[in-house]
């Protein structure tokens, strides 16, 4: 059984406190997900009430993936309080450390990210770059896997995290099972883009919602970018704009991320060769499927397949 913490500090954010339990609590057969603050008691919140938890930072020792939620990052503002840095010290060294929204500071601020690559959500990245300059920070990401050590940007980035790493552990299957029962989408790539100062679509303007749908079940097809925006009935620069103001990336850039997902899912649920493969998510090629696979994650087929093939549970 694959035991969660999750650390609750002073000003938590309730919403992405919860959001473990959500995510990895819908898989009980796989792991057990604890609450604990430093010293067992009550702590307050970011919103007008104050949560008990059921542990002490003495629960951090058993752990094999610590989650700190966003919290009042003033408390880190003259370095890290003896209590907490007490309570990191409790963590095993081979335990992944996951920080979601700006709790980032706080792995920052302990020297964990240091000559690292991490992300946060924008509105910190300004402080955050002046005040830990040995992090490499990337704002303009959902989240990032670094090994055992993971940072996300805002709540929705932290929910993509938490399904990321679902997926790392027991295959897309189950990630996506958890996804449909938390009626969330079942991925978004971590080099996604962070929505920053994005407007919400006026309701009398077309969205491209419907082509995405219509794209998602076409996959297969060689669609482009004109494919698309001729089925939005719009120009291309237009649907481009579009696109973008509503998903974070360009046309092209969603395609093919959605190609990847789906052949990703094909590798780890099926035996069907890398050419096959290719050709049912609308590349040309095996070896275009190769190619986009390792710029997205680093590794070819063969080796994705090694890792990550599960049976389903």
């Amino acid at each position: 059984m694959h035991r969660v913490v999750v650390l609750a500090l002073p000003g938590v954010y309730p919403f992405e406190l919860g959001m473990p339990r959500r995510i990895f609590g819908a898989l009980p057969d796989h792991y057990e997900v604890l609450t604990c603050t430093v010293d067992g008691q009550p702590v307050t919140t970011n919103a007008d009430f104050v949560i008990s938890v059921g542990h002490d930072s003495e629960v951090l020792a058993t752990a094999d993936t610590v989650v700190i939620p966003p919290f009042d990052v003033s408390l880190v503002a003259d370095g890290l309080p003896a209590p907490v840095v007490d309570a990191l010290a409790l963590v095993p060294t081979n335990a992944r450390i996951v920080s979601i929204c700006t709790s980032a500071v706080l792995l920052a601020a302990a020297g964990l990210l240091d000559g690292r690559p991490a992300t946060t959500h924008w509105k910190l990245s300004e402080r955050f770059r002046r005040e830990y300059p040995a992090v490499q920070l990337d704002d303009d990401v959902l989240f990032v896997d670094d090994g055992n050590v993971l940072t996300s940007a805002g709540a929705a980035a932290g929910v993509d995290m938490c399904l990321h790493l679902v997926r790392n552990d027991h295959g897309s299957q189950v990630a996506n099972r958890v996804a449909r029962e938390c009626v969330v989408p079942p991925w978004r790539e971590g080099g996604q883009a962070q929505y920053i100062d994005q407007p919400v679509p006026d309701a009398s303007i077309a969205s491209t919602s419907a082509t995405r749908q219509w794209a998602m079940e076409r996959l297969h097809l060689p669609l482009t970018q004109t494919d698309l925006a001729d089925h939005a009935r719009m120009s291309l620069r237009t649907f481009a704009r579009r696109f973008r103001d509503e998903v974070g990336t360009s046309p092209g850039r969603w395609l093919i991320q959605q190609r990847v997902a789906r052949a990703r899912e094909l590798l780890e649920s099926s035996d069907l060769s890398v050419d096959r493969i290719a050709g049912q998510v609308g590349f040309a090629t095996g070896t275009s499927l190769r190619q986009h696979l390792r710029n997205a994650i680093g590794v070819s087929p063969v080796t994705y397949r090694r890792t990550f093939s599960k049976p389903a549970r």
